[in-house]
């Protein structure tokens, strides 16, 4: 999804949670910023040939991911893996290194910052509600690091817009731009609880339900791959 395509359903989002244009403006020279010396341009490179013609997996933080990894063990292990921030944490317990992971780093980051370390590409998110996190936590990433923003990437040379909003659905976007042949979701929970790995004693849960409203809607739009709900 090219940012025209995206910019409506950007415009909906942002008047649905009466988020500024401007903080994510000033999210996104923040990231392109923390990641001037680094090569986003290799690391884009590498996503995009693991990923390319492959089946990915991509894990949400859902309380249902356990059980689901458990009974999908060989396509986590087989497939690429993608893990949507606090479900790196998951993935990990489980010995399971995710191939990548997309995070806004709100999980629990010091995961990341081990998955990172050891090979995991770190495809980091820029909004108007993570400076500090960005300024605490980029800086610490070992590996390769992409940045991605959710306006308009233009003028940023070091980031991306794939589209997409929560951790999830931009990863199922990034594996589809990326050419992915079929995308697996696991721990993706869209009428139940917050799951544990979602880390809900940090965020308001109200307005993380209301976000899982959008990343079920959005993944309807994914039209490059086929994506299937595990």
């Amino acid at each position: 999804m090219n940012f025209k395509e995206w910019k409506p359903f950007y415009d909906a989002i942002r008047k649905d949670f009466g988020f500024p244009l401007i903080e994510d403006e000033k999210a996104a020279s923040l990231l392109n910023g923390l990641l001037t010396r680094r090569d986003t341009k290799a690391a884009y490179e590498y996503v995009k040939s693991i990923i390319a013609g492959r089946n990915v997996v991509v894990c949400g933080a859902g309380p249902s991911l356990l059980d689901t990894l458990n009974e999908n063990r060989d396509a986590a292990e087989e497939d690429v893996l993608i893990a949507a921030d606090g479900a790196t944490s998951a993935l990990m317990k489980k010995g399971l290194l995710p191939d990548a992971i997309v995070t806004d780093l709100d999980g629990y980051v010091p995961d990341q910052l081990r998955a990172n370390e050891r090979g995991s590409v770190v495809v980091v998110h820029a909004h108007g509600d993570n400076f500090d996190a960005l300024k605490e936590y980029v800086p610490l990433f070992k590996g390769m690091v992409l940045g991605t923003t959710q306006c308009n990437p233009l003028g940023y040379r070091k980031l991306f817009n794939f589209g997409g909003f929560t951790d999830g659905d931009r990863a199922v976007f990034l594996a589809e731009h990326m050419g992915a042949k079929q995308v697996f979701l696991m721990g993706f929970d869209f009428h139940g609880g917050i799951g544990r790995f979602s880390f809900p004693e940090k965020k308001n849960v109200d307005i993380k339900k209301r976000k899982l409203i959008w990343c079920h809607r959005l993944l309807s739009h994914v039209k490059g791959c086929k994506v299937v709900f595990l």
